[in-house]
């Protein structure tokens, strides 16, 4: 269960944030936003948010569906919309800065390529016990990895240094991208 929320996080919230790609050339929606009096800063919040409000919408319509069904084993596990939140976050704020760089559409298929392995390789199908220790310390820096035991740890009431561990990831991972987004749009834009 709790991979099917995380997961989609992962895919989903950068495509928002692909939207923005192609706004290096004059004219196009970043250029026009940073005509007012708004900041890079304030561009890459705005579009980071509407990957926000889709992963919010997405983890209600989530634990909606499946409380009826029964699978949510206590109240605790509602704490997991917001992890999705953050989650969701941290790879938009990551994927917009990354797709800053692309230059046309054809280039979105790098997100998918990096995405599949780390998604195959998260603990999501499988026990990642199942690898070599060297594989397991590599699987363990990946996002999608961090996602999911984030996403487990609190869907099953299971608060301890690891969660907060993976939260510190997470709001790593944000601040990086948001440095990194809001410096590449200033150097797209405030030329």
């Amino acid at each position: 269960m709790t991979r099917m929320l995380a997961l989609p996080r992962f895919d989903c919230d950068t495509g928002p944030t692909a939207l923005f790609f192609p706004s290096g050339s004059p004219g196009r929606k970043g250029a026009r936003c940073l005509a007012t009096p708004m900041g890079p800063l304030d561009v890459a919040l705005g579009e980071i948010l509407w990957a926000l409000l889709r992963g919010l919408t997405y983890a209600i319509a989530f634990m909606v569906m499946m409380f009826p069904l029964g699978l949510i084993p206590g109240w605790n596990s509602l704490l997991v919309i917001p992890a999705a939140v953050l989650i969701a976050f941290a790879f938009a704020s990551f994927g917009m800065a990354l797709t800053s760089y692309f230059h046309t559409h054809q280039q979105m298929g790098f997100i998918s390529l990096a995405l599949l392995p780390m998604f195959l390789f998260s603990g999501s199908l499988y026990p990642i016990s199942v690898y070599p220790d060297q594989l397991e310390r590599v699987i363990h820096i990946l996002p999608t990895w961090h996602g999911i035991e984030l996403a487990r740890d609190l869907w099953f009431g299971v608060i301890d240094f690891s969660t907060i561990t993976h939260i510190l990831y997470f709001s790593l991972m944000i601040i990086i991208g948001l440095i990194f987004t809001t410096r590449r749009l200033r150097n797209l834009f405030m030329r």
